[in-house]
């Protein structure tokens, strides 16, 4: 007999690639995207930007970081300067992390939102489907296996990047701002 039997339902899904989930392993990491979502900085102002936020590393730590980012495609060069006979290299940032949790209450006072978006995302699945079902499937057949996984979900995948990209389309341009 079972001393506890219950039906544990989905809550989150996190969606990466290996190699981003590996670079995320570590927290210092994620303090590093963070600041470098907004500002261009070289290693001498991250690691600076890090002790003041309580993380006392190397520099030699930081750039070692920076470079698991960089080489995960979380981060990239985005300006070269010369400075004193060598070249200063500024990094930015092309991946946002989200790392909240929702107050306990959130289930109840946004459960008519999520209703709403349940209603319209059905709608825009559908819509997808009918107009791109073909591209959807093609890619699909063309992914590798996750390597964690038994069960594969390639289409459930590629609808929440398309939607992922689509947001981040809409807050690049300024319209999220504009709507918020």
């Amino acid at each position: 007999m079972a001393l506890l039997e219950s039906d544990v339902p989905i809550r989150e899904v996190v969606t990466t690639d290996p190699e981003k989930a590996k670079a995320l392993e570590n927290d210092v990491r994620a303090k590093i995207l963070d600041m470098l979502v907004d500002k261009e900085m070289t290693i001498g102002e991250i690691h600076a930007e890090l002790a003041r936020r309580g993380e006392e590393k190397a520099e030699t730590t930081v750039r070692h970081h920076v470079n698991v980012l960089k080489d995960a495609g979380m981060v990239e060069i985005a300006r070269l300067e010369e400075a004193g006979g060598g070249t200063r290299k500024y990094y930015k940032s092309n991946t946002r992390v989200f790392s909240y949790d929702l107050p306990d209450d959130a289930g109840e006072e946004l459960a008519l939102a999520q209703a709403t978006a349940t209603d319209e995302l059905e709608s825009l699945v559908e819509t997808l489907y009918a107009e791109h079902g073909d591209e959807i499937e093609e890619v699909a057949q063309e992914m590798k296996p996750c390597e964690y996984c038994e069960t594969q979900h390639y289409e459930e995948f590629i609808l929440r990047e398309l939607l992922n990209r689509s947001l981040i389309e809409l807050s690049e341009d300024g319209t999220l701002d504009d709507l918020l």
